[in-house]
């Protein structure tokens, strides 16, 4: 909630004091209405994928106010591009979703021109903004996301190692033992400075080590005959 500042409208008693709390005021005013980086929900995601980039449309999740505390919601934003992890034509693909909040970083000149350009096109001088407008969401970049749900597909950076994690419940995991792969079923593949073991749901196993390859199995078959071996 907005504190009471018992004046009128967004100035206090302080502000008219005297002619430089009055043009305090004035400066306070002036700089409210700049955008430098804003908190937001996607509303809508165009584009993405393979494609060389796509845009969302926003809604800001801090409200106006005004001089007696009343808010105002925004408008969603149309038409913002987001940020993406690349170097050339090297590039980590993961596209905002609806309902993801993130945050926009606001430009401080007017991008439309830029915006229009074919993606990669080269310019050594630069494009004139469009108009004169400066610090508005509109020519904002959405920077990602925070304050989401926890992810169930990921690429985690442990003290460890790497694992890698997808929806499905098959993961990589890379640690200083080695390489650990399961996948959704269960079935295993490790490697160590032993050699490498290869487990499946159904307790069949193959170690692989220093001098011999061992095979465990309740039943060992070749084309379908059972074979004993001694």
């Amino acid at each position: 909630m907005a504190e009471q500042n018992s004046g009128y409208g967004q100035a206090t008693p302080n502000d008219s004091a005297d002619e430089m709390a009055a043009a305090a005021f004035i400066v306070k005013q002036m700089i409210a209405k700049l955008g430098t980086a804003k908190l937001v929900q996607v509303k809508a995601v165009n584009g993405g994928g393979l494609e060389p980039g796509g845009t969302v449309d926003v809604l800001p999740l801090v409200q106006q106010i005004d001089g007696n505390g009343y808010g105002t919601p925004h408008g969603v934003v149309h038409g913002l591009p987001w940020s993406r992890q690349q170097g050339g034509k090297n590039a980590v693909i993961c596209d905002p979703m609806v309902g993801d909040v993130g945050y926009v970083v606001v430009q401080d000149r007017d991008i439309s021109t830029v915006k229009k350009q074919d993606p990669g096109a080269a310019t050594t001088t630069g494009y004139l903004p469009a108009t004169w407008r400066r610090f508005d969401i509109s020519d904002g970049i959405y920077a990602g996301g925070c304050l989401n749900v926890a992810p169930d597909q990921y690429l985690i950076f442990t003290a460890d190692g790497i694992r890698l994690v997808d929806r499905n419940g098959n993961s990589v995991e890379m640690d200083k033992t080695g390489v650990k792969i399961v996948d959704l079923s269960g079935n295993k593949f490790t490697t160590n400075s032993s050699g490498v073991n290869i487990t499946d749901v159904n307790a069949n196993q193959i170690v692989m080590a220093a001098g011999f390859v061992n095979i465990i199995t309740p039943v060992l078959q070749v084309n379908g005959v059972p074979v004993t071996v001694p």
